[in-house]
């Protein structure tokens, strides 16, 4: 089930197919969203040089310090990255990260690109979400719903043996990521003249920690920090609070100090 097919000791994950075909359809949203806004869409594929990388490396760190009692013991398996194994907010910090010096160096707008990022990030995450199903991981809390997935023992997590049928948070972080980029696209075409350059990508910040700190409780065997608060229920409100914020601060300031509109066509 993991492999589309495999070759001897070559073959192709469904896992490393999905993220890769994730980065595809989030590249397309960014290409059509910079082509909407006037853009040069070239600089959209000269973005993922940059981005990709660091992307990659953020989500991996993230997961190897969250596993680090695994990978301590097998240091080599760290570069493993086709075993499955990334963190979304690694991976988040890691693109923004990339935004602020490929902006920087290329002389761009930051806020208007990292407009340009959201919608893309939205539609990569709704696909790519799906290799955790061929992974058989990132499932819930035991459940008899129609709609629950069945876990094989040996990927089970400890204490839940006893249990075959769990949450697919998978399913739902997808089908919530594509329910908001159907609000980026309504909204930043309904209401454009009404946001700045750089709301999307605060709301963007909101909308997902907003996901992630509502999923988080029905998660189990995640990543605890300060006793037994899931780290990503920390990271989550740290989003909403720090994007949210921001958007307020944005739009009660008085008229002549804002940013620049966010014009809905070029």
């Amino acid at each position: 089930m993991e492999y589309i097919f495999q070759v001897g000791n070559f073959g192709l994950r469904w896992y490393s197919f999905l993220v890769a075909a994730g980065l595809a359809l989030g590249t397309v949203v960014a290409y059509y969203e910079a082509k909407r806004r006037g853009e040069k869409t070239e600089e959209v594929f000269n973005a993922l040089l940059i981005a990709v990388p660091f992307a990659i490396i953020g989500a991996r760190i993230y997961h190897v310090i969250h596993e680090w009692s695994f990978y301590s013991d097998h240091p080599s398996r760290i570069i493993r990255i086709d075993e499955g194994g990334i963190g979304i907010y690694g991976a988040i910090l890691g693109s923004v990260i990339a935004m602020l010096i490929f902006t920087k160096v290329r002389k761009l707008p930051m806020w208007r690109w990292m407009d340009i990022g959201a919608p893309g990030l939205l539609a990569g995450q709704a696909l790519a979400r799906w290799g955790n199903y061929f992974n058989e991981e990132l499932y819930g809390k035991p459940t008899d719903a129609a709609w629950a997935i069945n876990i094989p023992l040996e990927k089970r997590i400890d204490g839940y043996e006893g249990f075959t049928s769990f949450h697919p948070l998978f399913l739902y972080e997808s089908l919530l990521n594509l329910i908001g980029l159907g609000i980026f696209y309504y909204i930043s075409r309904t209401y454009a003249k009404k946001f700045k350059e750089g709301d999307f990508a605060l709301m963007y910040g909101v909308w997902y920690g907003a996901v992630r700190l509502g999923l988080e409780n029905f998660r189990i065997g995640n990543w605890r920090v300060a006793g037994d608060v899931p780290t990503a229920t920390i990271i989550s409100i740290l989003a909403i609070v720090l994007c949210g914020g921001g958007l307020i601060y944005r739009h009660s300031r008085k008229p002549g100090s804002d940013a620049a509109p966010n014009p809905a066509q070029p």
